[in-house]
């Protein structure tokens, strides 16, 4: 079995990668198979449709964080005086969503696999509809990456970020006016625009080749690449690859720890664990109460800053996504992210010796919009890129579920521990966010590769072939 295994594995990498005697990879790309692959022929217009659609899930998704996470922020007081909450019972309040998003995202990989990515983001927008939120919108980043040309699949991709920012923001802007209870009402409206727009949009072509629908496979990537497009190349690309990887045994959770798997999942659960202990839920959801710490009379200013410099920089960020590559904007994000964590700490450690008082609250305010602005210039967003595009179909499934799980795990932790330890320090706070940004630097130049311009396929085969080689 192993031997039969470990065929399959190099059968599927040869078409795609060759190795010269130094030992550095690189892909075959003959001009006519790049041309026929990369061809754009008819119009991206259903694969724009189709990821808008989808997007409509990223921006219920936004609205729900920042309704019980992010949405706390401007609103914490309110809730804590109507629903009579102490410290501890907010601190579980504004972490609960996670735990939910805990459970979905352990449960979505299956349920897309069973149902569909179509029929899963419709499952979940139901339960968003009912109050819950038990399945996520895990399955809007892989629909979208599954659909997209490669050369254009990081900004699409991209696209389910500036959908949760724009809904968080929108969320933290009308926060400021309109009380908690009419603000959970926005929640619908996403909800029933992604329930209806699904009845318009194809299913992804490699869910339906995975499961034998080949027919439906053919008429869907013919829709999405365009009525007058080739795509007898990609599709026989799809169809050998995804033929190699079920002769491989079933996968179950543990299974994802082998040594051929192992490199992958380090990366995405990596990515996801640094980025929430790196504070993102906690600085989101005290944004406010962090603000009025530094001195500031009312938290709403900063909030109000805060919600409408978060979309243009996600925008832009979509933008050169596909021009610089993941790599780059990773690093530099863990930068800032660093810098701004690191010069809030600063500031608190000032005020606590009475130190500069006069520029503390500036200091406080400028480290916040550091950090928001570098988290969604990338990390933010390349991290659900990455996690979408290194998991070969086999393992997706199980291991977009881990993923998903931990990042989860990292939120709640992140908002759940966050009134403990600014009671503890609140420079000591910020400064152990910053020692995790500083530890997410190293990680992305040592482990995370580039995927820009490589079609999943040959990402895929490029991972195996480095953890078999490792």
């Amino acid at each position: 079995m192993e031997y039969h295994e470990s065929t399959l594995q190099q059968d599927m990498t040869k078409p795609l990668m060759q190795q010269d005697e130094k030992g550095n990879i690189s892909f075959e790309e003959d001009d006519d198979l790049t041309s026929r692959n990369t061809s754009q022929n008819g119009s991206l217009g259903v694969v724009w449709l189709s990821t808008t659609v989808a997007a409509w899930g990223s921006f219920q998704f936004g609205c729900c964080l920042n309704l019980q996470v992010h949405y706390s922020s401007p609103t914490q007081t309110a809730i804590r005086k109507d629903l009579k909450l102490s410290l501890a019972e907010y601190s579980v309040f504004a972490s609960i969503l996670a735990i939910g998003a805990m459970i979905g995202g352990l449960t979505s990989g299956h349920i897309s696999n069973f149902i569909g990515r179509k029929g899963t983001m419709r499952v979940a927008a139901i339960f968003c509809i009912i109050g819950w939120l038990a399945i996520g919108f895990a399955e809007v980043p892989v629909f979208i990456a599954e659909i997209a040309p490669k050369d254009l699949r990081g900004g699409f991709t991209s696209l389910n970020e500036l959908m949760i920012q724009v809904g968080g923001s929108i969320t933290d802007l009308l926060g400021t006016v309109l009380t908690w209870r009419m603000l959970a009402l926005v929640g619908l409206i996403p909800s029933l625009m992604l329930i209806l727009g699904m009845f318009f949009v194809p299913e992804s072509p490699r869910w339906l080749v995975m499961v034998g629908q080949q027919r439906e496979f053919e008429a869907s990537l013919q829709r999405l690449r365009g009525k007058d497009a080739d795509i007898s190349f990609e599709a026989s690309e799809i169809q050998e690859y995804t033929e190699k990887l079920q002769q491989m045994p079933k996968i179950r959770l543990l299974d994802l720890f082998q040594k051929r798997y192992l490199h992958s999942v380090i990366i995405a659960v990596g990515l996801m664990l640094f980025k929430q202990f790196g504070g993102i839920s906690a600085i989101g959801s005290y944004a406010s109460a962090t603000l009025e710490l530094a001195g500031f009379s009312s938290g709403k200013f900063g909030t109000i800053v805060i919600g409408l410099c978060q979309i243009p920089v996600t925008i832009i960020a979509v933008a050169l996504m596909d021009r610089c590559g993941r790599r780059p904007l990773l690093l530099i994000s863990s930068v800032g992210t660093f810098l701004g964590t690191f010069l809030i700490g600063v500031a608190f450690y000032l005020k606590d010796h009475e130190l500069v008082l006069k520029l503390i609250p500036m200091m406080v305010l400028a480290g916040v919009l550091i950090y928001f602005w570098s988290f969604a210039s990338g990390i933010g967003s390349a991290s659900w890129v990455i996690m979408s595009e290194i998991f070969p179909l086999n393992i997706k499934g199980a291991a977009g579920s881990l993923a998903i799980w931990a990042n989860w795990f990292g939120s709640w932790t992140v908002a759940y521990t966050f009134n403990y330890l600014i009671s503890w320090s609140r420079s000591g706070t910020f400064f152990l966010y910053s020692a995790v940004s500083a530890a997410a630097i190293l990680f992305v130049a040592k482990l995370v590769p580039e995927t820009r311009r490589r079609t999943l396929e040959e990402i895929q085969a490029h991972m195996l072939f480095s953890n078999s080689h490792s």
